[in-house]
C-alpha cells in the first residue's frame, strides 16, 4: 500500500478499496471516527477521521475509539501500525477546547487526562513498530499522540508544534516529558513556552520527525522503518547531559528571566507552571513528569487566565467564521498611496498570495514599499525561491494603470476628505465592473467620503492597524448605502490575507480608534499634570497591556493621535480635553514619535529609550485610563456602532492588545461588575470632570444601583 493511494482515496475507501483482499481485523462502520484495515504484507493501517469534522480534533469520543482500536491491535499484532490522517486540513489540530472548556473542577480534569494518557501510554507500549505519518498542521494533543509512536515522518509543508501557551495551558497528553526526552530540551522547552510552530525541515532538524517523506515514497518508507533500516532520532549525548538536575537549574534560571518578559508570571502562570515541571522533573525518564503534568495541567484549567484564553480562542474562530460568505476571492489589489500603511497593506497581500500593483506619485516610496516586502519575508523565514515569487507578485505601479485591473482597489492617502474625494474621483470611472472601492479610513465617516462618488455602494472602510503584518484586526466598516455583496466579498477578502475582520457601523473612529483615543488622550492630561512617563505605563503594563498608552502614543505616532482626537471632539458630543499645547507643538516640529525618532520618548534603534523612574503613579490611576476605554466600549454597544460584546472584545484584543488574559474590555468590566464600573465613573466625574460621565449602557445593562 502507498502513500498516494491513501491521498487519492477517500476515507470509505481507504478502509475497503485497497484492502479488498486483505484482512481487515474488523466490519464496516464499527469506528466512527477512525478507519483500520491491513495491507497484503500485514501493516495496519490506521486512518483519523473525525465524524463531521473538517478537522481532526481529539475528543472524549476519539480517544475511547482509539483505545478500543489500540487493544484490538494487542490482541492480533500486525507487523507494524501506519497512522495517518485523511483531512486536508492536517494530521490533528490538538484537544477539542469546547469539550475541555466545559469541566468545572481539577478533579473532572485530572480523570479525563488520565483516563487519555491511559490510551496514548498504550499505543506507545505496542510491541511491533508504530509510524505516524504527518501531512499539514499538528498540533497540540496530535503532535502527543505522535510521539507516542516510534516514528514520525513529515510530509512536506507540514507544521508542528504545541500552543498550548496561547490557552494559559502547556502539553496535558504526556508531551511535556516525551519532547524534552526525545530531542534536545532546550529547544523543546523553547518551543513550549513560545507556541511556535516548526516547519517540516525544522522539525526535522530538532529530531521531532525522523524523515521528510514525499507522498508516492511513504509506502517504501513505512517498509523501512518496520525493517528497522531507519534510525531513531535522539537527543543524544547532549540531551542527557542538559537533562540533569544541576543542568535543569543552571537553565530554568535563563528561562524564567526571558518568559517573564514576554508573559508576567502573575497574568500568565503557564510558563512558570512548565519550567517548573521540567526543572522538577525532566530527568525522570518514568511515568512521574507525566503524572506531575496532568496535576499542573488541571491547575491551570481552573485558572481565570485560561478561562478567558480560551473565551479568547473562540472568539477568534467566531471572527474567522465572519469572512466565509461564499463570495468571490479577490485575486488583485491595487493600492493607492505607499506611505506606511499603504506599503504594508500591498506588501501584507502580495506575501498573503495575492497578486498586487501599487500607486504612488513618488517613486522612492514605491521602492521603499518594495524593501520592506523584502525585510517582512527574511523575518518570516521565507526561503530565497518564495521570496523571489512573493516580490514578484507586488508590481510599482506608476501610472496608476492597475486600477482598471484590480477586484479590489484600495486607497490609503493622508488622512483628509477632501484628498481621499481627489483620489474617487480619478478612481471611480475606471474601475471594472464588480471591482470594490475600500479606504483605509481610520476616523472619517463613510457618507462623508462617499458624498461625490456615483456609485457609492461599491464603497466599503477597510481599516488596518499598524503595523499590518502583527496586528490580526481589520475593521470592516458598513454605512447606509453599502451593497451586502460588498460587504461579504470585503469580509471573505480579509479571510483571504489571514486577517481577522470586526464588521463595524461608520461613525467616527468607528470602535477601536473611537474607545483607544480616550485612553491615550487621558494620559496626556497626566503627563500634563506632572506624572513621570514611565510611571504611567508601568500602571498599564501592570495590569496586562503589551506597552502603556505613552509608549503606545509614539508607536501609532502623535500626529495621528492628535488629529484623531480632533476629529473626535468635533464630531461627539464629548467632554474629552483638548491635547495640550505643548503636544500640538511637538507635532509641529515634527517630533511625531517612533517614526520620527523622537516624540514622548527618544527611540533607539526602534526602542523606548525609558530612563527608569522609579516614582510610582497617584492611586486611581489605572481607572482613569481604563475606564474611558471602557465606557466608549460600551457607547458603542449601545449606538450599535458594533454587533455584539464579544465582537467588541475580539477587536480590542486584536487591533490594540488589550490584555488577552482578561478576556477583553467587556469580559472585564463583566468580571468587575458593571455597577462598580458605573459607579467609579461618577466618582471620577465628580473629581476631574464630565468627561468620566459614566454612558446610560451601564445602567440599561447593569442593575439599578
Amino acid at each position: 500500500m502507498t502513500g498516494h493511494i491513501l491521498k487519492a482515496l477517500s476515507a470509505r475507501e481507504m478502509a475497503r478499496g485497497p484492502f479488498e483482499n486483505a484482512d481487515t481485523g474488523t466490519q464496516a462502520g464499527k469506528w466512527q471516527h477512525w478507519h483500520l484495515a491491513r495491507d497484503d504484507k500485514d501493516v495496519a493501517w490506521l486512518i483519523f477521521d473525525k465524524k463531521d469534522a473538517a478537522a481532526n480534533v481529539l475528543s472524549a469520543g476519539v480517544l475511547e475509539e482509539l483505545g478500543r482500536i489500540v487493544e484490538e491491535l494487542e490482541s492480533k499484532p500486525p507487523k507494524g501500525l501506519v497512522l495517518r490522517s485523511t483531512k486536508p486540513t492536517g494530521f490533528c489540530l490538538g484537544a477539542d477546547i469546547s469539550e475541555f472548556s466545559k469541566l468545572e473542577s481539577e478533579a473532572e480534569v485530572v480523570d479525563k487526562l488520565t483516563e487519555a494518557h491511559e490510551v496514548v501510554d498504550r499505543l506507545e507500549a505496542l510491541s511491533f513498530p508504530t509510524i505516524a505519518v504527518i501531512h499539514g498542521s499538528c498540533l497540540g494533543g496530535g503532535l502527543e499522540l505522535a510521539l507516542a509512536c516510534d516514528y514520525r515522518f513529515a510530509i512536506p509543508g507540514a507544521k508542528l508544534g504545541f500552543p498550548e501557551v496561547q490557552l494559559g495551558l502547556h502539553p496535558g497528553l504526556g508531551g511535556t516529558a516525551r519532547f524534552t526526552q526525545l530531542v534536545d530540551p532546550i529547544e523543546a522547552m523553547t518551543m513550549m513556552l513560545t507556541g511556535k510552530t516548526a516547519p517540516d525541515f525544522k522539525a526535522k532538524k530538532l529530531g521531532l520527525v525522523d524523515q521528510i517523506v514525499e507522498e508516492r515514497h511513504v509506502g517504501a518508507a513505512v517498509e523501512a522503518a518496520i525493517a528497522g533500516e531507519i534510525e531513531q532520532s535522539s537527543s543524544g549525548m547532549r540531551g542527557k547531559v542538559l537533562s540533569t538536575k544541576p543542568a535543569r537549574q543552571l537553565q530554568t534560571r535563563q528561562m524564567r528571566s526571558q518568559a517573564a518578559k514576554k508573559a508576567p508570571p502573575q497574568h500568565y502562570p503557564a510558563p512558570e507552571a512548565l519550567i517548573e515541571l521540567w526543572e522538577q522533573f525532566g530527568g525522570d525518564s518514568g511515568p512521574s513528569m507525566r503524572k506531575e503534568e496532568i496535576a499542573s495541567f488541571a491547575r491551570l484549567m481552573m485558572t481565570d487566565t485560561s478561562r478567558n484564553l480560551v473565551k479568547v480562542f473562540f472568539l477568534r474562530e467566531k471572527m474567522k467564521g465572519l469572512t466565509r460568505t461564499g463570495a468571490e476571492p479577490v485575486k488583485h489589489v491595487h493600492v493607492v498611496g505607499a506611505g506606511a500603511m499603504g506599503a504594508d497593506i500591498a506588501g501584507w497581500c502580495a506575501f498573503q498570495g495575492l497578486s498586487v500593483t501599487l500607486f504612488d506619485m513618488e517613486p522612492e516610496k514605491l521602492a521603499a514599499a518594495v524593501g520592506k516586502l523584502s525585510e517582512l519575508c527574511e523575518t518570516k523565514h521565507r526561503s530565497e525561491s518564495q521570496r523571489r515569487d512573493i516580490l514578484d507578485r507586488l508590481t510599482p505601479d506608476f501610472a496608476n494603470r492597475g486600477v482598471e485591473y484590480a477586484d479590489l482597489v484600495i486607497e490609503a492617502v493622508p488622512e483628509k476628505a477632501d484628498i481621499k474625494q481627489k483620489v474617487y474621483e480619478d478612481v471611480e470611472p475606471r474601475l471594472k465592473q464588480g471591482a470594490i472601492l475600500a479606504t483605509n479610513t481610520s476616523s472619517i465617516p463613510l457618507e462623508t467620503l462617499g458624498e461625490k462618488l456615483k456609485d457609492p455602494k461599491r464603497l466599503v472602510g477597510l481599516h488596518f492597524f499598524n503595523p499590518v503584518a502583527l496586528m490580526p484586526l481589520v475593521e470592516v466598516v458598513n454605512h447606509d448605502q453599502a451593497d451586502k455583496k460588498v460587504l461579504d466579498r470585503a469580509l471573505a477578502f480579509v479571510g483571504q490575507i489571514d486577517r481577522l475582520p470586526a464588521p463595524v457601523e461608520t461613525a467616527p473612529g468607528f470602535l477601536v480608534n473611537r474607545a483607544l483615543t480616550p485612553y491615550l488622550v487621558e494620559a496626556m492630561v497626566m503627563l500634563d499634570e506632572g506624572v513621570p512617563a514611565e510611571s504611567i505605563d508601568r500602571v498599564a503594563e501592570e495590569f496586562g497591556m503589551p506597552m502603556g498608552p505613552i509608549e503606545l502614543a509614539d508607536q501609532v505616532g502623535l500626529d495621528i493621535c492628535l488629529s484623531v482626537a480632533d476629529m473626535l471632539r468635533e464630531r461627539l458630543d464629548t467632554d474629552m480635553p483638548p491635547a495640550p499645547d505643548w503636544l500640538r507643538q511637538k507635532v509641529e516640529d515634527g517630533k511625531l514619535g517612533k517614526k520620527s525618532g523622537e516624540g514622548l520618548y527618544q527611540w533607539k534603534k526602534g526602542k523606548a529609550d525609558k530612563q527608569g523612574n522609579t516614582d510610582a503613579a497617584p492611586d486611581g490611576t489605572l481607572d482613569r485610563l481604563l475606564l474611558p476605554m471602557l465606557n466608549a466600549c460600551m457607547a458603542c454597544l449601545r449606538e450599535g456602532v458594533i454587533e455584539d460584546e464579544a465582537l467588541a472584545d475580539g477587536a480590542m484584543i486584536f487591533g490594540t492588545g488589550f490584555a488577552p488574559f482578561r478576556g477583553g474590555p467587556m469580559n472585564y468590566a463583566h468580571n468587575r461588575g458593571f455597577d462598580d464600573i458605573r459607579e467609579s465613573l461618577e466618582s471620577l466625574a465628580n473629581s476631574h470632570g464630565d468627561r468620566f460621565k459614566p454612558d446610560a449602557g451601564w445602567l440599561d445593562k447593569g442593575s439599578p444601583g
